[in-house]
């Protein structure tokens, strides 16, 4: 049984105007034809613009030859981000070419922290798969930190680079399979998802180093470092965080040097480095900082030379201290991007391409977007619609999500202790792949202590065992702090805002002017059905149609159900393909 709302209308727009031109760089080349005609309503005018785009620079993108074993679709695509440091992978679906024509390619877009395999499980539970099969080209993104994508820094061997990238994330999943078979010691289950997580942790072993001081080396790192801080970490860091981080790094060091005869001048140096780090970057700053930073060192190559028991070791642990210092800014700095990056950068230019490949008539394509994918697709309808510009969405999907989420029980309240922005600066990175990993064998063997997590991601009897370990194991990736902190504001009044907290998303909701389809599972529990019609609530009534899946006595509809349970492609699938066919 499914419960259906829908608002229909004769009404039209009465503007459209394509902003595509906007992103155009010189490697571009269009053609432009204007036409103007009376308008249904008013006075306003209808402007078409028409542009085809008929190359991108070489740089830009790259097709993958010889795609590696991870990733499943026909084709594997890499679009550079402009002003980035980012190659984002495409994977691409041929279209059926025995089923009906369509007018425009789909995009789809995954959740927070997951890649491109849930929308392709296996060939008989695809998404993906069944949506090219009704001739749809279609395409999945995976957003910078994602999947396959990659730093542009890899670009000389992009191919080799997608290789290594697959290798490392079945190699993961291979390690939790053979610990969830071999042992369910809590304390196996740890080790194996400290080996498998991307972000740096400190077991506790010194590290190994000369038994001389290298000053010259250490002089440079602890230069480095506090020029890092001073430059907040190329702006990731706010003016009062650099101040708590440089505080962080001093009370390490301070304790290093407790009951030290040394202490009142190191205090000394570290209200100056202090007071020096406030200095905006420049030669004079970095010469007295390389100065302090030498009287740093030698303080406490003084302190090394004392019969004293506590600072018998100290040298192993003054760098160890500044090592584990220097990767968590390292960390910082790699994971260094929020929502308003995917929303601003990284879906223009991935359309910008489809549209180049796909080629439809009126440059424009269709998206589905599954949790934070449908965030992303609310937040740019909020936007565009502020903005009086065309989105180039000729109909959006959206499956289990909303932009507020205050009115709901959703279990993403757990992330409230992440709302302070002060909390990035302790967890700058959230492995939630290499954690669900650790986590599977007591999921899916006795004693079953934490199988409430699967009640999370799928009710009971809708996945497939096997396919729902795969989607556990492979699907889930290291998220951003930064990006975890802007989606917290879900949770608070007012709902999503951007980065600078001034723009609510949901206000500018009943702008919208693109069809929309907004599913919400039944036994959500990250995403439930309240949650998702307090988004489309502000839609306007003839743009939008919510429907609610799942049956009193079941079966049920959890968040990832939606996309891959085993009756989506009977209650779900059909639905989406008739409402895109309407609007093609």
């Amino acid at each position: 049984m499914t419960t259906t709302f829908q608002f229909q209308s004769d009404m039209r727009f009465s503007l459209q105007f394509s902003s595509f031109f906007r992103r155009l760089s010189p490697p571009f080349t269009a053609d432009y034809r204007r036409r103007l005609s009376p308008a249904t309503a008013g006075n306003h005018h209808r402007v078409s613009l028409r542009l085809s785009v008929k190359a991108f620079s070489n740089d830009a993108v790259e097709k993958v030859v010889d795609k590696p074993s991870i990733c499943t679709a026909d084709e594997l695509h890499y679009v550079h981000v402009a002003n980035s440091d980012w190659r984002l992978a495409l994977w691409r679906y041929h279209p059926n070419p025995q089923a009906t024509a369509r007018n425009h390619p789909l995009l789809l877009l995954s959740g927070v922290g997951t890649n491109a395999i849930g929308y392709d499980l296996s060939p008989d539970s695809s998404f993906a798969r069944y949506m090219s099969g009704q001739g749809f080209d279609t395409w999945i993104l995976e957003v910078r930190g994602a999947g396959l994508s990659m730093p542009a820094t890899h670009s000389k061997n992009v191919e080799q680079s997608a290789h290594e990238i697959s290798s490392k994330m079945e190699s993961a999943a291979e390690k939790a399979k053979e610990a969830a078979t071999q042992t369910r010691q809590s304390a196996a289950v740890e080790d194996g998802a400290l080996a498998d997580a991307d972000v740096p942790i400190n077991n506790g072993a010194p590290l190994t180093v000369a038994t001389m001081w290298d000053e010259s080396e250490l002089v440079t790192k602890l230069t480095e470092t506090f020029m890092r801080l001073s430059q907040r970490l190329s702006g990731f860091l706010s003016e009062g965080q650099s101040k708590v981080m440089s505080a962080r790094l001093f009370d390490q060091l301070q304790k290093l040097l407790e009951d030290s005869y040394l202490l009142d001048r190191f205090n000394d140096i570290k209200e100056k480095l202090s007071s020096l780090l406030e200095t905006s970057d420049n030669s004079s700053v970095a010469n007295q900082v390389s100065d302090l930073s030498q009287r740093l060192v030698n303080i406490f190559e003084e302190s090394q030379r004392s019969v004293s028991p506590p600072l018998f070791d100290l040298q192993t642990r003054f760098f160890t201290t500044i090592e584990e210092f220097q990767k968590q800014l390292d960390v910082m700095v790699k994971y260094d991007w929020d929502f308003d990056h995917y929303l601003e950068e990284d879906i223009p230019a991935v359309m910008d391409y489809i549209i180049s490949q796909s080629k439809p008539k009126d440059d424009k394509l269709f998206a589905i977007g599954h949790s934070m994918g449908g965030i992303l697709l609310y937040g740019m309808l909020s936007k565009y619609g502020y903005e009086g510009r065309d989105p180039r969405l000729a109909a959006v999907v959206t499956l289990a999500s909303s932009l507020d989420y205050t009115t709901s029980k959703s279990t993403l309240k757990m992330l409230l202790p992440l709302a302070n922005p002060a909390q990035v600066l302790n967890v700058p990175v959230v492995p939630l792949g290499a954690m669900l990993s650790a986590a599977y064998p007591f999921t899916s063997s006795p004693p079953y202590v934490l199988s409430w997590l699967n009640n999370l991601i799928s009710a009971e009897d809708m996945m497939d065992p096997e396919l729902l370990k795969k989607l556990v194991l492979n699907n889930f990736c290291t998220i951003s702090a930064k990006l975890l902190l802007q989606l917290t504001t879900a949770l608070r009044e007012g709902g999503l805002r951007d980065r600078s907290g001034t723009f609510f998303y949901k206000e500018h909701l009943p702008k919208i002017t693109t069809p929309v389809l907004a599913f919400a599972g039944d036994h959500d529990l990250i995403c439930p059905p309240e949650a998702v019609y307090e988004t489309v609530k502000f839609i306007p009534e003839n743009m939008v149609t919510y429907e609610v899946v799942g049956q009193p006595g079941g079966p049920h509809y959890a968040h990832y159900d939606l996309v891959g349970g085993r009756l989506a492609v009977e209650e779900i699938y059909p639905r989406i393909v008739e409402f895109l066919s309407c609007n093609d």
